[in-house]
């Protein structure tokens, strides 16, 4: 078995040897059992699964939270002559028709999805037809509430895997605490054994906490990167428009310097990292939203603006310097206001419970099949949409309710061929058809836009022969075709016995999960503050032991600052009592009005255009707790 393994890795993958942990986890995976791999950023995760998918019958299912690594993965796999596909939104008709082909004739050994997909029944149905050899759980941390990066369609793996009578599970992830880690290996059913870690000390990483009060941090930033390691580096902020403030103060001071966040357009984002990736530019001032699959080895020093979320986003973000093995530079330009807004990001996903109510008791009353926009929902009772998505998904896990499938309610028809020929193509009865189904349609200056509900209730047909009908017409080069509206269909399950215990229920995990975000925050303030070796500190975190100080850290430097104490702002009342007397339908419980007056923007609040109003953001300095209270007072 060792000499067919070590052969592949040379044949097939051009590699001579293995890294720390890859050896174990393939032997582990080809003997049949489940496997946990818990690897530093950069660590080879990857092969654990793409070696072994060869050596095994059957289909390896991968599932990755990220289209542009599923893309990079799929094209180098590609590059090595290894039959791999993936499926996600960028995937169109033609090309979906081949890798489904390719699934059933079983010439694809690797399948990368994103989680969502598999909330597709019909999607699933394929599945259930093919035997599934591996599945390759990536960003495995998701699956856990007690993770710092929950994500709701995740928790439906495990039943998933087993629904699907997946051979073995390999759960993947660069951060996971031990707690994390325990409730990964019981989701797969993972032996303790097969628990394979290779440490979270980086040995060629320099860590440095440098406090800075909040009013000098720029000038203080330019300071560090000017004397700090030459070659590639990238600043983490919070906030968007933090990133293209500080890009745009580094760039004045000379640095070669390009903002990157998620508010900017697709081709600016990848113009952006682009230029990072070639050199042309040295410094990334981004957001969280930069650095997941960035796979460039000379990265020489990670700064962070402000904060982390969590020491798990720390490990993960710094773990991206350095991965060539040479020295890097890690310093965190610490300051504890950045708290009150990183707090206030936690408080803000945290539905009202009042909202919260109204949205279950809404769900509880549909039929036994039904459809729902999270977007619609979203506006119609305040909740942000990933709060809907991981609702839906614990009413899944209790058994109330089923995902189907999604579907569009708008298409936008644009003929190639002039409409009149299209329809002269047919005769009798499907030319008639094709007439009145294009009179349902409203028509613009380039597209004809279609609403196939409406259109099946106007023409007594079933929704599923119209879109036949258009699928045909693309697929014939008389029409292109897009698509808009997406709706998750449902069928109701087991309504449970007591609503008002379910809703209780839901709202105290709600609240649970908000607790664990503030002291996920405070661990990072904790951490930032004592005078201890950084990176004992930091490994000890994930449950590991180093058994001396790094001897590199500012800590271990002996260059150890006390950091400037919060700024506590004095609440404004006069502002709270002129909302209030306002009256704004969209700020009537306390907690819309605590999140509008701390800077939390809300689908209603959004819609109300309330983002322009002069209060808003007007308390962004003051603790969202403290606000809150206040919010909820009776006004004399």
């Amino acid at each position: 078995m060792l000499e067919a393994i070590q052969q592949r890795l040379q044949d097939t993958f051009q590699l001579q040897a293995f890294r720390p942990g890859q050896q174990q986890v393939i032997e582990t995976l080809l003997a049949g059992r489940s496997a946990l791999a818990v690897f530093p950023t950069g660590g080879g995760k990857s092969l654990c699964y793409q070696l072994p998918a060869l050596m095994l019958d059957g289909l390896t299912l991968v599932v990755s939270p990220l289209i542009a690594l599923m893309k990079d993965q799929v094209d180098q796999l590609n590059a090595l002559n290894i039959p791999a596909a993936r499926l996600d939104s960028s995937v169109d008709g033609d090309q979906l028709k081949v890798i489904y082909r390719g699934m059933e004739e079983g010439s694809i050994k690797l399948l990368y999805v994103a989680p969502e997909r598999l909330a597709n029944e019909r999607f699933l149905a394929r599945l259930k037809r093919l035997s599934i050899s591996m599945m390759a759980v990536d960003e495995a941390h998701c699956v856990s509430e007690w993770g710092h990066n929950f994500r709701p369609d995740y928790l439906k793996l495990a039943q998933l895997a087993s629904d699907l009578n997946v051979g073995r599970v390999l759960a993947l992830t660069a951060t996971a605490t031990p707690q994390v880690a325990e409730q990964i290996r019981d989701s797969f059913a993972i032996d303790q054994a097969d628990h394979i870690q290779t440490g979270f000390f980086r040995p060629n990483l320099a860590i440095t906490v440098s406090p800075c009060a909040q009013q000098q941090r720029d000038e203080h930033l330019f300071k560090l990167i000017s004397s700090g390691p030459a070659g590639a580096a990238i600043v983490y902020v919070t906030l968007q428009n933090t990133a293209e403030q500080v890009a745009a103060f580094l760039k004045r001071k000379g640095l070669s310097a390009i903002a990157y966040h998620a508010g900017l357009k697709d081709e600016v984002r990848h113009q952006a990292q682009e230029a990072f990736m070639t050199g042309a530019v040295d410094i990334v001032v981004a957001t969280i939203a930069f650095g997941m699959g960035i796979d460039k080895a000379d990265i020489r020093a990670i700064y962070h603006y402000n904060l982390p979320k969590s020491l798990e986003n720390y490990m993960q973000e710094i773990g991206r310097a350095g991965r060539d093995g040479k020295p890097s530079q890690c310093t965190l330009v610490a300051s504890l206001d950045d708290l009150t807004v990183l707090e206030n990001f936690s408080y803000g996903d945290t539905p009202d419970d009042e909202s919260l109510a109204g949205l279950i008791h809404w769900l509880l009353r549909q039929p036994e099949q039904f459809d729902l926009s999270v977007h619609e929902l979203s506006g119609l009772f305040d909740v942000r949409p990933l709060v809907i998505n991981t609702l839906l998904t614990y009413l899944e896990l209790e058994g109330v309710i089923r995902a189907t499938s999604p579907f569009y309610t708008e298409y936008k028809v644009g003929f190639i061929t002039p409409q009149d020929g299209v329809i002269a193509q047919f005769d009798g009865e499907r030319a008639a058809f094709l007439a009145a189904l294009f009179a349902t349609g409203k028509q613009g200056r380039t597209w004809l836009t279609l609403k196939p509900i409406e259109a099946a209730e106007s023409l007594q047909v079933e929704r599923l022969r119209i879109l036949n009908a258009l699928g045909y017409l693309e697929q014939q080069g008389s029409v292109e075709l897009r698509v808009a509206g997406v709706r998750q269909g449902y069928r109701m399950v087991a309504p449970p016995a007591s609503a008002d215990a379910l809703i209780e229920r839901l709202q105290a995990q709600f609240r649970r999960r908000e607790q664990r975000d503030i002291e996920r925050l405070q661990q990072v303030a904790d951490w930032a503050q004592h005078s201890r070796c950084y990176q004992q500190g930091l490994v000890a975190y994930f449950g590991e032991t180093l058994p001396k100080p790094c001897g590199h850290c500012s800590a271990c430097l002996g260059k150890h600052a006390a950091m400037p104490p919060r700024h506590r702002s004095e609440v404004d009342m006069t502002v709270i009592k002129k909302m209030q007397e306002e009256g704004h339908k969209a700020l009537a419980s306390p907690r819309q009005l605590a999140r509008f007056l701390c800077g939390i923007s809300s689908p209603k609040a959004s819609r109300a255009r309330l983002g322009r109003h002069s209060a808003f953001a007007s308390l962004v300095d003051a603790p969202f707790s403290e606000v809150l209270a206040l919010c909820g007072r009776p006004q004399p």
